[in-house]
């Protein structure tokens, strides 16, 4: 898998989880969630990605985005 798909995957991940635990825990964890999201909005304009990043340093090969 690519780091883009990599970080989709996360991302992904990350929203439905914390929408989860929003419904079944705490509505606080909607912050997580919208952090996420803002996150993905600033990536997409500045190529800025923390966790690109750090898969990167892995050895995760990158790939063009589909």
């Amino acid at each position: 898998m690519t780091i883009e798909r990599w970080v989709m995957a996360v991302a992904g991940a990350f929203i439905l989880i914390s929408v989860n635990l929003a419904v079944f825990y705490s509505i606080n964890w909607l912050w997580f969630t919208g952090f996420v999201g803002l996150n993905l909005l600033q990536a997409a304009f500045t190529g800025f990605c923390p966790l690109a990043i750090v898969l990167k340093k892995l050895g995760v090969k990158s790939g063009c985005a589909f």
